[in-house]
């Protein structure tokens, strides 16, 4: 399954991050925001699943584990509900206007956790992903890529500082999520085109660094920053 890109009309574009538990995503959308923003560009982040205040309430219900039972069929159902809302209420307004958005989590996270772990068929997340994103597809996916370990101690030690409860996903054992990561892996090399593999096992400076590399020689032309301001990210 090979997604068609969104086309870009004007300087904003659509980025999506991925990668298994404790990767920095989070982290890594905003300091790319800011990065961004210092270009005099217009940003908007989000998330998956959530970003709109509907696809917000379906989060809380998958992530509780309440959805596990009936299946990862169900299960990616409810991602393509969340999803469809999110485009259209968060995500297509922003990029209309010629602005970014930086989403963390997308598309790609239903093709792994439903699809190769889920045993989802392709066809059948293929239909739902038309229905649900139709022509809005990541211009860039940043794959932020930890071993599955390292990524699981990460998610342990933030759980402790805010101390937030293991979600349905987190719960999964190593085996897991190693299987998480080879998927997430087997993507990227499939479309170079649009992904790109990010070491993220490193410091957040250095995985900032590594991140905006790849957007500002793949997204940023002359055109789409003239007039910003330079680039003071660190």
């Amino acid at each position: 399954m090979r997604d068609v890109q969104q086309p870009r009309e004007g300087p904003g574009g659509f980025v999506t991050l991925e990668g298994g538990e404790g990767a920095g995503k989070s982290t890594q959308s905003e300091r790319l925001k800011r990065r961004l923003e210092a270009r005099g560009l217009r940003v908007v982040t989000t998330r998956e699943p959530g970003g709109s205040a509907r696809a917000e309430a379906i989060r809380a219900f998958l992530l509780s584990g309440r959805a596990k039972r009936h299946g990862a069929f169900a299960e990616a159902l409810l991602f393509a509900a969340a999803r469809a809302d999110h485009v259209d209420r968060t995500i297509r307004p922003a990029l209309a206007a010629g602005g970014f958005v930086i989403c963390d989590r997308f598309s790609d996270s239903t093709r792994v956790y439903q699809g190769k772990l889920g045993e989802v068929p392709p066809s059948a997340l293929a239909a739902l992903e038309r229905a649900s994103v139709r022509e809005t597809r990541p211009n860039l996916t940043l794959v932020l890529d930890v071993p599955a370990k390292l990524g699981l101690a990460r998610a342990s030690q933030r759980r402790e500082l805010t101390g937030e409860e293991r979600d349905r996903f987190e719960a999964e054992g190593l085996e897991y999520h190693t299987r998480i990561r080879d998927a997430f892996l087997a993507i990227a090399a499939a479309e170079p085109e649009r992904c790109a593999v990010i070491d993220a096992s490193g410091a957040p400076e250095s995985v900032e660094r590594l991140i905006w590399a790849e957007v500002e020689s793949r997204l940023l032309t002359p055109e789409s920053v003239a007039g910003g301001e330079a680039d003071h990210g660190g």
